[in-house]
């Protein structure tokens, strides 16, 4: 947790926070699974940046095209696996949290990689702000 205006949060309110970005984190990582577009750009703020794991140098910003790019995508089974995660709490209405990613497309070995979130508070709850995914391993 950062200094500053996350000090003023209850440990409970720190908590509920930490809960709500990392159900976040799975729920997308499940909804993309489900090619479920629609529901998985709505996780993004309106103005919400992406960057896919395989591409971390072409960001995708705004919840049409992350949408678009989501619909683009050629059909294939995937099942990303996200663990490590740890969210930290920078006030009421924001938070930045990394986590490892495991992704199984078929192919003789999974994806190895992390993303780098960047959460705000909106009226409709928590969204991704910015997901950055990167590669650890390059295929």
């Amino acid at each position: 947790m950062s200094g500053g205006v996350s000090g003023a949060l209850t440990e409970d309110e720190r908590r509920a926070i930490e809960a709500d970005c990392a159900r976040l984190i799975a729920l997308y990582a499940n909804l993309n699974d489900e090619a479920r577009w629609e529901e998985a750009a709505a996780l993004y703020a309106p103005d919400g940046l992406m960057t896919r794991p395989t591409a971390p140098d072409a960001p995708i910003v705004g919840q049409d095209a992350i949408l678009a790019a989501f619909r683009a995508r050629p059909p294939r089974t995937t099942r990303h696996v996200c663990s490590n995660v740890v969210i930290d709490v920078e006030s009421a209405d924001s938070a930045r949290g990394t986590s490892a990613m495991l992704l199984f497309t078929g192919a003789p070995a999974p994806l190895v990689g992390s993303f780098h979130d960047r959460f705000v508070r909106t009226p409709q709850g928590w969204r991704f702000s910015e997901r950055r995914g990167t590669l650890l391993f390059q295929p």
